[in-house]
This record gives structure tokens, sequence and C-alpha cells, in this order.
């Protein structure tokens, strides 16, 4: 089998080598442990916006692929890295050291056992108190309600929410980007990501992981960011309303909570 890495950076030169290793060394332990029958090679994808600070040469040296992308936005570096992704599986994580990449190998195990499509991970249940400002919690929450008020009927086979609407991490079957139509290049990427295998009654599940304090200078703006969410929220709802995607009967989906 093969699976695809994919992380976005901008000046994550810091961080971004400690990420590769520690993704690298969890997988090749994984191997023998979780696949011993049908090993994972593994490829990482450092989709790199003009970083100045060493981030892309310290990412090749590490053993990824780099690939630079001189358009903004964060859905831009994931479109841009998804389109070169090659493997069965992808996963994502951002460069910043904030996500557990060495829980990648046993949620691709878990999406195999369970004979899911998509698992997206919920950071704000076991939130490391320092990674996250009061201001990013607040926005996260009403990001998290809007999303629930407007998409209550895509959202039944979760339970009726999702408790991390917003989470860059991702473990999924390759074959779902062949269903799925993405648009976003900036920050609304995620959620529109997630309303759209929802929509398509992929097999879903959101779980929990420990989200952790982020190494270098935080780069998101939580009220500019968090107005662009939320308008696109109101603009796909308002195209659901005439005419576009609802769920699919039998739709499947649910929440781990382990």
């Amino acid at each position: 089998m093969r699976g695809t890495l994919v992380v976005p950076t901008l000046n994550e030169g810091g961080s971004i080598g400690h990420v590769i290793d520690t993704f690298l060394a969890a997988a090749a332990e994984a191997n023998p442990k979780l696949f011993p029958k049908d090993p994972i090679d593994w490829d990482v994808i450092v989709v790199d916006g003009a970083s100045t600070d060493g981030t892309a040469e310290i990412a090749r040296k590490a053993g990824a692929q780099v690939i630079s992308e001189a358009r903004p936005g964060y859905g831009r570096a994931y479109r841009t890295g998804l389109a070169a992704a090659k493997g069965d599986f992808v996963a994502t994580a951002d460069g910043d050291s904030t996500y557990p990449v060495e829980e990648i190998p046993r949620l691709v195990r878990q999406l195999l056992d369970e004979r899911l499509d998509f698992i997206t991970c919920d950071r704000l249940t076991r939130l490391d108190t320092n990674a996250m400002t009061r201001e990013h919690r607040v926005g996260n929450w009403v990001l998290n309600f809007a999303l629930r008020i407007l998409f209550h009927q895509a959202l039944k086979p979760t339970g009726g929410a999702l408790a991390d609407s917003q989470s860059g991490m991702w473990v999924f079957r390759r074959s779902v980007l062949e269903r799925v139509v993405l648009t976003q290049d900036g920050m609304p990427f995620s959620e529109e990501l997630k309303i759209e295998v929802l929509l398509l009654g992929l097999r879903f599940l959101e779980t929990p992981i420990v989200y952790r304090e982020r190494w270098g200078a935080p780069k998101l703006s939580s009220w500019r960011d968090g107005r662009r969410n939320l308008a696109f929220l109101f603009r796909r709802r308002l195209a659901m309303g005439r005419g576009g995607s609802a769920p699919p009967t039998g739709a499947t989906a649910e929440r781990s909570v382990y």
C-alpha cells in the first residue's frame, strides 16, 4: 500500500523537520505492528508558500517532496498538494507541530478496520490550554454553531454536530478526491471538504486528538478568517437551497469517543 502526507507551510523552518522526522519514524515503527502483511510506503509532500526561513530546504533534507506554491491561501496549498498525492491513503497536518502526526498510522488502520472513507480529527475536546487563544476558541465555537444550524440535515449521520469543523488533520482514501468538489483557496477549504464528504454520504468519523501549542508565531487572524469562513457557510447553504447537494439516503457517519 502507499500513503501520502500533505503539509502546507509558510515559514515553519523551526518545526517542519521535527514534524517530518516524527511522522516518518512513527510510520516505520507502525508497519510491522499494524500492517505486517501489506506495509504502507509513505511519501511526504510539503507545499511551501514562498517561505523565507529555509523551510523548503529543511523539508527536503528531512525526506519530503517540496512543491512551491506562489498563489496564496491555505486551501490553495492543499488543493495543490492533494492533486499531487499518489497514495491510496492521504493524511494532512500543519507544519507547526500542533497536530500529533505520530497518530496517523493508527488512524489509517482504523480507517481500514472500520471500512471508513474519511476521518477528521477533533482538536477541541482534548485541547492543550496553551494551543489556542480565547479569541480563537470563541471563533471556533461560532463557526461550529453556524455549521450545525445551517447544515443540520447533512449532519444527521454524525448525531447532529461536528465538534471541530475547522480541524486541518484528516486521514482518508484518495478515492474521496475523485468525488468531492473543492473550490476554496483560503481557510474555508477545511469546512468545505467536510461538508462535501457529508453531503455525499461517505463513511465519516470524527475522533479527538491532543492539539498542542504551535512552534513559532501564529499566522491565523481569528476575526478576518472567521468572517470568511462564516460567509462561505452561508453561501454554501444558499447554493444547496437553489438545488445543490442534499445528503443521500442511508448516509453513514459516526463520532469516536474513545
